[in-house]
């Protein structure tokens, strides 16, 4: 990085006290006036943790670091929340040159469970060491923790019924449209589905880690309701469970096989049973193509 660069870079961070400065104030009256400030909050002996966290932000803005790391200590002191005084801590180590240092401190939040890399990110000092590679490290190893469904293995095993489609029976008949979205950054597929009449219906579609099954769960406006669990198979997704319709009170088993074709359509095939899994009879086969954009 070039010292241009470098200043260009942190512009952001230190304009007040540029402002301040250009404005006929020298740097040593801001660090006197900042002493005076932490004297008489010393000297009230009811400062509250607010006001010793205040001051340190205002002095690290103006680079008097003695001064923001003292508030700070008194801040920590007086009970202000540790997650703030580490986020506080890792600013003036990044005003004071000490990436290194930075880094481990927020690494510290993390390793007590604190995964919200947004806090992090959004943050202009401290993401002003993007493109430091112990930074980016940091970053990506929290962001696949505040993520996991993006990054952990099984998540994307549904990914193949994931568009737009229109939605034609074996003879080629339309029979509706559907579509399925990765939501909730990859945790949940949303189904949403529009037949050929207009009739609605809708599923959530997970994985389950507690038992490592994928789950659906669909409800339609004519109150068929299905729960079944499975997962990926030689021939698809596989799943079985139950169809209950509400206006007659009936459960059957129920279960449905999901295969991704060599043509990139899709095949649902879903059936039920009237006599308890003995046997099994066709309740729907649809195949998906996907809607030309």
């Amino acid at each position: 990085m070039t010292t241009k660069t470098k200043k260009n870079k942190w512009l952001h961070v230190f304009l007040p006290a540029i402002l301040v400065v250009s404005s006929g104030i020298s740097v040593a009256d801001i660090h006197d006036d900042l002493m005076t400030e932490f004297r008489q909050l010393e000297k009230s002996g009811s400062a509250s943790g607010q006001a010793w966290f205040e001051l340190a932000g205002k002095a690290r803005a103006a680079e008097s670091l003695d001064v923001a790391g003292q508030a700070l200590e008194r801040a920590a002191a007086a009970g202000f929340p540790p997650t703030r005084i580490s986020f506080e801590k890792s600013r003036q180590l990044i005003v004071g040159d000490q990436p290194g240092l930075a880094i481990a401190e927020l690494q510290s939040l993390v390793d007590q469970g604190f995964t919200s890399v947004g806090f992090f990110t959004g943050d202009p000092v401290i993401n002003s060491l993007a493109g430091n590679a112990g930074y980016d490290a940091f970053i990506d190893n929290v962001t696949r923790l505040a993520y996991p469904c993006e990054h952990q293995e099984g998540f994307s095993d549904f990914d193949f019924w994931i568009g737009d489609w229109d939605v034609h029976v074996a003879n080629g008949t339309r029979a509706g449209s559907n579509s399925i979205t990765r939501e909730e950054r990859g945790c949940v597929l949303v189904e949403h589905w529009v037949n050929v009449n207009g009739g609605t219906g809708m599923s959530i579609n997970y994985l389950d880690k507690i038992t490592d099954e994928w789950v659906q769960v669909w409800n339609a406006e004519g109150g068929s309701q299905i729960n079944m669990r499975g997962g990926l198979t030689d021939d698809g997704m596989a799943m079985e469970g139950t169809l209950h319709t509400v206006s007659t009170g009936v459960t059957q088993p129920f279960r449905a096989l999901f295969t991704l074709l060599p043509d990139g359509r899709v095949r649902q095939y879903f059936e039920q049973s009237n006599d308890d899994g003995a046997t099994w009879v066709p309740w729907f086969e649809g195949f998906y193509t996907r809607k030309k954009q």
